[in-house]
Parts: C-alpha cells; structure tokens; sequence
C-alpha cells in the first residue's frame, strides 16, 4: 500500500538496541562453534514482536524498517574532532554479532538501511518527517535520550525494554522542556558518553531551568550578562562558541538523502524457508518452535553437537529449597517501637538475618538513612522507615517528616546491640555499603555473609553479580524496578520522598530477595569448591575496604588546578608547534584536517583514507608516523594532554569530599573476573604513570600536617608468578639471586654478556617479559618496539625456544580451559571462560583471557591476604591504609612511625602466599615515602 492516511511507520534504532541486549541478557553462545549471539538472539525476539504484534504497543506498524550505523565516523567528526573520541573500543565478543543482526533483518524480511556518513539517529530523523509530511505517523522504537527532540504531533517513541511509550510527557519528564527544546538543554548540559562538551558545569536540571527561564538558546547567550550567578554567568559567556558547537552535534538531521522510499518499507510477510533456516543455523530452538507455529510449518532439526565444553552448573536454587511466592502486599512496616522489639526478639531466636538500608545517594560519605529492612524467614519481611518526608522539591523548599516511623535514635540504639552481636549473622546483598552507612552512625556490622561475594566466587565469568540478576537467574524472580519510584529528569527524587507504602514493598522484597539468596547460595559453596576463596579471599576483605573507603586520601584542589592551568598553556603551545611544522593553522583535534596536513601536505607515507574520504589518524597511525617527522609526535602529545586535563585535573576536584576534603573512592570486588579490584567514583587505579605529566596528578595526593604518604609495591609479582608457574629454572634462579630479570632475559635470549648490555637490548626484553603474560603477537611486539612484524615475532619465537616452559604453561592451561570451562589461580579462585571454544575473532582474545587469569588472578589473591592482616599488624600505629592500585599499597603514617610501618607491612606482604601456598621464588616489595603520593611511589 502507499504511505499516506493511516499509514504507521516502525523505525527500529537497531545500532542502540544491539548494545541493550548485549549488557541486559546473559552470554548466550552457539553450541557447535562457540560463536557468540546473545545480542543476536534478543534483536530477532525484538524484531518478532515488533512484526507479529507480540508486544502492548497501541500500534501496529502498516511500514517497518531497523536502521543501523554504517560507521563510527560522521559529518560530526568534522564539526569537532573529539565526538565520541572516549567511546571504549567494542567488546570482542559483541563484535561479530553486528552483521549477524543485519543478516537476522533481512531473514524476517525487513528493510535495513545504513548510511556512510550519516548516524542511524539521523536517518531515523528523516523518515520521522518523510512519514508525518506524508499524512501518516511513526513510531520511534528506542529509549535513546538523544532521539526524544524528535517527538512531536505524530511522533512518539516505544521502549520494548519497558513496554512503554514515551510521548511529550516522558520527554518532559526526562529532560524538563519539551521536544523542541531538548536540542537547546542537551547543548548546554553536553554528553560524557558522545563527548559533547556543553557548558562546564551545567548538568541537565540548570540547563532546563535556564531554557525555561529565558526561552532559548540563542535568547539565553545573548543575555547571559544578566544570569545573577557570578560562576553561571562567566560559564556561559567564556564557553559560548563551545555551547553553539555542541548544538551542531546534537541536533539531528532531518534531511539524509535516503534512498529507500516510505512505500518500500511496507510490512512483509517473512518467508519462512529463509527465516526459519537462519534462525536454525544460529541454534536458537525457542524462538525457531514459536516461529514455526506462528507460521504454520514444520521446524527445522538443529543438530546437537557431538560434544562441548562443559558449562558450569548456572542452575536456579537447589531442588531441595522450596520458597514460597513473593508477595509485596504481605510485607510488614514497622512504625513503632513495640513492632521493632518483636522483629528484634525473631532475629534473636533465629540467629540471623538478612538487612538492607536504603538510602538518599549510592554516596555512602554523604548519604542519610531513610530505612532499614529485615528478613528472617522467606516471604516474610518487614521495613522500618525512618527519615522519610514530604515537600522539598526544590533548593529552598522545607521537608515535612511524615508522621509514623520510629525516631531514628530510638531505632538504631534498639538495633545496634543486634547488629553487633557476635551470634547473629548479618546477611547483605554487596554488605560493604550497608556497613558504611551504620559504621557513620557508630555501629559496627558483624559477623556478615554477602550473597554478591558468594555469586562472585563461584560465577566468575559467568555473570554479573548484581541483586536484580541473581533474583532472576537463581529465584526466577523481578524484582520491584527502582527507576519507577523515583523517576527521572526533572520528576527525580531520592528515596525520602518516596511514600512509605511503596517503599515498604521495594525495600523488604529486597531483604527477603537476599535471604533466599542466601539459603540458595550459602550449600554450593562446598559444592563448587570455592568455601575457601569466599572465607579466606572474599568476605574478610568487605571490613578492610570500608575502612579505607572511609579514610579516603587528602587531595590539593590547588594543585589540580595549577595542573590544570599548566596542562592548558602547554597545549596551546603544542598547537603552535605543530602549525609552525605544518606551515600552517588547522584544527589539531580534526582527524580530518590532521589527515589532509600530514598525507597531504606534508606527504608522508601510509595514509589510509576511510569509507568518508577521510584520513585515518589514530594513535596507531601517529605512532608510526612520528619515527619520520616531528609534528604526529607532537599530535600525540597534545591529545594526551587534553585528555589528562578533562579525565583527571579538572573531574578531581568535582570528587573531593567537602567536609572531609579528601577523596573517598569505592573498591568494587567482583569489578573483574580475576580477582583484582577495581576503583569507581573516581577510579584512582587508571592514572597514569609512564608520562612525566602523569606522574604528577599524584603530586596531588597529599599527606595530612606532620604525617607522610608511604606506597609499599610488589616488584615484579606477575612474572614471579610466571616462573614459578610455568616452572623455569632460570627465571626463578634469576629472582632468587636478585638478578635484573629483564637484562638476564636478554642475556638467555640474544646471547648478550651482562657486563655488554645495552638499554635497547634490555628494553626489548622487558616488552617481551610482558607481553607474554597477556599473549601479546608479533603484530602487538612490533608496534610496542617500534621494529619490523618479522622481527618482534622472530623475538617471541626466541623467547620461547629459551623458555620451553611458556609455552608449555600456555598449552595446558587452554587445554585445561577448553576441557573444564575455567582456570584456576593457586589459591583455587576460578575464573570461567564460556568462550574458550568461540571460533572467530572471539578465540584468541578467549585464550589470552585464560593464559593470563590464573598468573593475574594469584597476584591479586596474594596482594588481597595481604590486605586482611595488614590492620592486625600495624595495629597500635599511627597508620591508616588509604589506597590499593593493583600491586600497590598506599599508607597516611606520622612521620614518627614511617620505618616501623614499612617494616611491618614488607614482611606482611611478601609473605601474604603463605602457609597456604608455596611459591618457588620470593615475593619482593619495594617502599617509598613522601609529602605526597608522587614523591612516595
């Protein structure tokens, strides 16, 4: 039919719905090669729904078409040559599933358009108008932010995630303006993910509120002299041209020179020899039955393979635990002292419990508790609100406690006894936050079980090991979404003004979610054999990092600013350089006018021109670049810059506690696979080191008046590890005799005297020392030295001809991977690989992961003993442990005690593996002192 009247046009952002179902469902693989399809997977059932009206949207499509983005390169690159420039390279695995998904479209007989040059947003813009100028509507099937400026008088979008439709109302609601001037609060509140710069400072509610007040863009710019707010003011006056770009970046274009007509996107009928064929070659049976019945004709057989890794046990709770049905209506709210004391005596009889806070901020240094839940039976469970309040929407208004909840003194001193009780388990869902927020109020959780850690020492690999994912994997259980209570946009609010009711059901279903957890959990331990990492690796860790999280480390906004400043005049000094070598002004962050300087002008060598005609520029390419001419050097130099001025310089002050005036950075435990840790909010473990100017964002951190900063590192802990692992007498004689391991690696490899070695010998041995632990190649050797491919892999070859043992150790270990579906460090963490038997580009990478999990994996079990009884040892000191950055340790000690602190935490250290393991070689740790922590380390 021809689009008109009454005709309906699907447009599926199907670029953003790939990414959604690769981070919401679970790792799904082909069974008979390993090949990954999760995301694959959830696009057809999208796509089925979206054809076959199996979803509640009000309306069903009459045209249909899934746009894709062609590339990551955009007219926009041209317009500021930072867009999207943070954007984090694809996960290996999601990778080969993209043309899959446009084969899936083109299987259910879907028209799928992508354009060079063009964003799937734009293109989705253009139909958008196509449509509406045609005298029909669209629908817009996404939840991205950035395409709600499109919504308007036939126009709305539908989130398939929430069956939901989002309309004028949500847009509002999300962004404070309506649609059409989304484009003008986006401009001045910028985007960290699209790297949109904005206006400093601005976030999404003062930008709506400037919008609101002055009516647009352009009326606000032009009378910004008279914003009352000295800092408001002079942000949108000195930012103005920046503020005028980002608008260009986000608004979308409304006029792509599409080729497909509306007519040629009418609904077709699948054909079911196709669709069934492919859906049976990518093995998914479910959806190729409900299809085939759908259809009317017979399924396909897929083929079981004839044999497969095994997969560790993903079960739900074991069989012989039966729960009851939730019931949030069931739930008991405790609102006074008398319903509080029998809730106390139940937990006192029964000798555990399971509790959650909730709270104002997922800050736990800034957060007021609003309530506590308790559950000591599954199905049953109460809430005691505490702080909640009416009112207050905005800065200046008054909050009105609600009437009906206990004084929160009262509360807390009843449970306080409780909570401290050495005979009652506390049980928690990630109970590190919940002891923070008691340990402020002078309560010291203990003892404790997590159900995250316990998820986390068997499953890791597997899965997250969040509360709503464990609910739902092993209860088969939703939980209560928490978005819905405290929305979004200019509606948010935090937990306070949430009404007690509805809090009541979110709050004790999450108690009682963690007690079954729990109770489902707790057996497999021994089952799985990990009792051990949990006793010994996990759960003693969760009271050592609150403490340190709460001591956080004292950070000199002065010097970051200094930094900051410097950071910018070098930079301009960089771009005068480089004009000077290039003869002339350009943009130093346009890839493209970079491009056209140096192939063009300058004619250097090895230019590569993209699908856009433009050069490519990345780092690789300047890398190479800068052995023949000054100016790619002096490129990298200044990116490097711009991005330690935004990523660190500038966000770190934003972090810097105002009543503590230090940083208070959380350590997230189950945050990688191997064990090692990882540092959120701000993340203290990526600042780098290997630059002069690096280096000196640690001169920031800053020990308090008459105390010293102390960093104790472990020295050369992976490849110890390799040694003694991989069992190669001469490395582990080499760290026996104290040797530099990297000039003896050269000496055993290149035939090289000791007494004759040269630092470009040594260098290379150290890239080679390295990059073996995490499967480096030849094409990887070659560009970290700088020399031929054939030489770095006549390197590699050397280096294992000298070390049989490697690649020994390396043969095993994917043998063990391929025949287990896990590694295992020495301390029997283990570490899952579902994808060690991908094909594909996903295989190497799943084989590297498995050489290097269980040497990274040990260092960081090691590093972790030594971590739980380092308090005991410098108990008695004038010594807090603020820091942990891999194999570092970071100590505020009074200057008084600084030997005797090194002292003690060296032998902690370089003995932590002990008696538990022995490892052939010793442990080394090497200490540093200083005013702050660059001096220190």
């Amino acid at each position: 039919m021809a689009f008109g009247k009454g005709s309906h046009l699907h447009l599926i952002d199907g670029s953003a719905f790939i990414f959604r179902a690769y981070h919401a469902l679970p790792p799904l693989t082909r069974k008979s090669d390993g090949l990954p399809v999760g995301a694959v997977q959830g696009f057809c059932n999208l796509l089925w729904n979206e054809i076959s009206g199996g979803t509640t949207n009000k309306s069903k499509p009459t045209h249909i078409a899934v746009i894709f983005d062609a590339s990551s390169i955009t007219f926009r690159n041209e317009i500021y040559d930072l867009y999207k420039a943070n954007r984090p390279e694809l996960p290996e695995d999601l990778r080969p599933q993209f043309p899959l998904t446009r084969e899936a479209t083109r299987a259910f007989n879907v028209s799928c358009i992508e354009m060079e040059g063009f964003e799937a947003d734009d293109i989705i813009a253009t139909y958008a108008r196509l449509a509406t100028e045609a005298g029909g509507s669209a629908t817009i099937v996404s939840s991205d932010k950035d395409l709600m400026q499109l919504v308007g008088p036939g126009v709305d979008m539908w989130d398939p995630m929430k069956s939901k439709t989002l309309a004028e109302a949500e847009v509002f609601e999300k962004f404070g303006v309506g649609p059409d001037r989304v484009v003008d609060v986006q401009s001045l509140a910028g985007d960290s993910v699209d790297n949109v710069p904005g206006a400093p400072g601005i976030g999404l509610k003062t930008a709506a509120l400037l919008i609101n007040e002055y009516g647009d863009l352009d009326t606000l710019l032009a009378r910004a002299e008279e914003i009352k707010q000295p800092k408001r003011r002079q942000t949108l006056i000195e930012h103005a041209e920046q503020i005028r770009i980002s608008r260009r970046l986000v608004t979308l274009s409304r006029d792509v020179p599409v080729e497909d007509t509306l007519d040629s996107l009418e609904c077709r009928t699948p054909e079911s020899e196709a669709l069934l064929d492919f859906l049976a070659k990518m093995e998914f049976r479910t959806l190729t039955r409900r299809i085939s019945e759908k259809l009317g004709v017979e399924a396909p057989a897929i083929a079981e393979p004839a044999s497969a890794a095994p997969k560790a046990e993903k079960a739900a709770a074991p069989a012989e635990i039966e729960h009851p049905p939730f019931d949030a209506d069931k739930y008991e709210c405790v609102r006074d002292m008398n319903a509080l004391s029998v809730w106390i005596a139940r937990i006192m009889d029964k000798g555990f419990v399971a509790v959650d806070t909730e709270t104002t901020s997922l800050d736990e240094m800034r957060a007021e508790l609003v309530g506590i839940s308790l559950s000591v039976t599954p199905g049953e469970a109460c809430y005691i609100p505490l702080n909640h309040v009416q009112g207050a929407d905005d800065l200046f208004g008054s909050a009105n406690r609600l009437d009906g909840q206990i004084d929160p003194e009262q509360a807390l001193a009843a449970l306080k006894p409780m909570l401290e009780d050495a005979s009652i388990l506390k049980i928690g869902q990630n109970i590190k936050y919940d002891a923070k927020i008691f340990a402020r109020r002078g309560i010291n959780v203990a003892p404790f079980d997590d159900t995250m850690l316990m998820s986390y020492a068997m499953f890791s690999g597997l899965h997250n090991h969040g509360m709503d994912e464990l609910s739902e994997t092993y209860l088969n259980h939703k939980p209560i979404p928490i978005k819905p209570l405290l929305g979004s946009g200019k509606t948010a609010r935090t937990f306070d003004k949430v009404g007690i009711e509805d809090a009541t059901k979110y709050a004790a279903e999450d108690a009682d979610i963690t007690l079954r957890l729990w109770q489902s959990l707790r057996p497999r331990l021994h089952r799985e054999r990990v009792t051990n990492v949990y006793e010994t690796l996990e759960r003693p860790l969760v009271p050592v990092l609150a403490q340190m999280e709460m001591h956080g480390i004292r950070v000199d906004r002065q010097t970051l600013s200094r930094m900051s400043s410097a950071f910018a005049q070098k930079m301009a000094g960089l771009e005068a350089e480089i004009h000077d070598l290039a003869g002339e002004t350009f943009n130093v962050g346009s890839p493209k006018q970079l491009g056209e300087v140096l192939f063009d002008k300058l004619g250097l060598q090895g230019g590569k021109k993209g699908k856009t005609g433009a050069y490519s520029t990345g780092a690789d390419i300047l890398e190479d670049l800068a052995t023949e001419h000054e100016l790619p050097g002096r490129v990298l130099d200044w990116r490097q810059l711009s991005k330690l001025k935004s990523t660190y310089t500038d966000a770190l002050q934003d972090h810097i506690n105002p009543e503590t005036g230090r940083v208070h950075t959380s350590y997230q435990q189950t945050g990688a696979n191997t064990g090692r840790l990882a540092s959120t909010d701000p993340n203290l473990q990526n600042i780098p080191i290997r630059t002069e100017e690096g280096r000196r964002i640690r001169e920031a951190f800053v020990a308090s008046e008459g105390h010293k900063l102390v960093s104790l590192d472990y020295s050369q802990i992976e490849l110890r590890i390799l040694a003694h692992i991989a069992d190669i007498p001469a490395l582990k004689q080499a760290f026996r005799d104290g040797h530099d391991i990297h000039a003896m690696t050269a000496s055993e490899m290149f035939g090289v005297p000791l007494d004759q070695m040269t630092p470009e010998v040594r260098r290379q041995a150290k890239a080679i020392n390295f990059g073996v632990i995490y499967g480096i190649s030849g094409f990887g050797l070659a560009r970290n030295l700088r020399i031929p491919r054939a030489e770095a892999q006549a390197f590699i070859d050397t280096y294992f001809e000298r070390f049989p043992g490697i690649r020994d150790y390396m043969d095993k270990t994917i043998e063990f991977a391929k025949a287990h579906a896990y590694v295992e460090t020495l301390f029997g963490r283990r570490i899952h690989t579902p994808e060690i038997n991908a094909k594909g580009p996903g295989a190497g990478f799943a084989r590297r992961g498995a050489i290097n999990a269980p040497i990274q994996g040990t260092a960081a079990d090691i590093i972790r003993r030594a971590m739980t009884r380092i308090p005991q040892a410098i108990e008695g000191l004038p010594a807090k442990m603020l820091l942990q950055v891999h194999d570092e340790l970071v100590f505020e000690v009074e200057e008084s005690a600084v030997d005797d602190t090194i002292a003690r935490v060296k032998a902690v250290m370089e003995g932590a593996h002990e008696p538990a393991v022995e490892i052939d070689v010793p442990l080394i740790v090497d200490a540093g002192v200083g005013d702050n922590w660059a001096q220190a380390h």
